[in-house]
């Protein structure tokens, strides 16, 4: 895992329209990364749905947000068009900056053994030194919690 303190490792992914996505470029901006197991299933829609509610909030504050999982773009462009979604999702297929990030991790469900996505959010500074991490997200008010600790975070720099 990547810890607080630590320069977030840098990473190119594709978001839903295929344009490739650097975190240098995005350097003077906060960003939020939250990892996610699937497009199109319920906790993953409802974290997807409150995140594009809040973006207005976020933009205010110079933020970005992106979603990482494992669908393709193809898949990314489709669970944003069903949901009417205003985040950027990014595609990690071959899971190598989600294993970077610690994120991509042996899960257990009905005493089966995988490997999985680990529902985990990170708050990176304009500098792109990893300010917060939150492991095992609860979907539920997550959000909320993010946008709060943002606004410390930024009151504190």
């Amino acid at each position: 895992m990547v810890e607080v303190g630590q320069k977030a490792p840098d990473f190119c992914l594709p978001n839903q329209d295929d344009i490739e996505i650097c975190l240098r470029d995005l350097k003077g901006k906060w960003v939020v990364l939250y990892f996610y197991p699937k497009d199109n299933t319920p906790g993953c829609t409802t974290e997807a749905c409150d995140f594009t509610e809040a973006l207005p909030e976020f933009a205010d504050m110079d933020a970005v947000i992106f979603g990482i999982s494992a669908d393709s773009t193809k898949k990314h462009r489709n669970f944003i068009e069903k949901k009417n979604l205003a985040i950027t999702l990014l595609s990690d297929e071959d899971t190598s900056m989600m294993q970077e990030y610690g994120v991509w991790q042996l899960k257990k469900n009905y005493g089966r053994e995988y490997m999985g996505i680990v529902r985990t959010t990170y708050i990176i500074d304009p500098e792109g030194i990893v300010r917060e991490r939150w492991d095992k997200v609860r979907v539920k008010e997550h959000v909320a919690k993010v946008k709060e600790r943002l606004k410390e975070l930024q009151q504190q720099a």
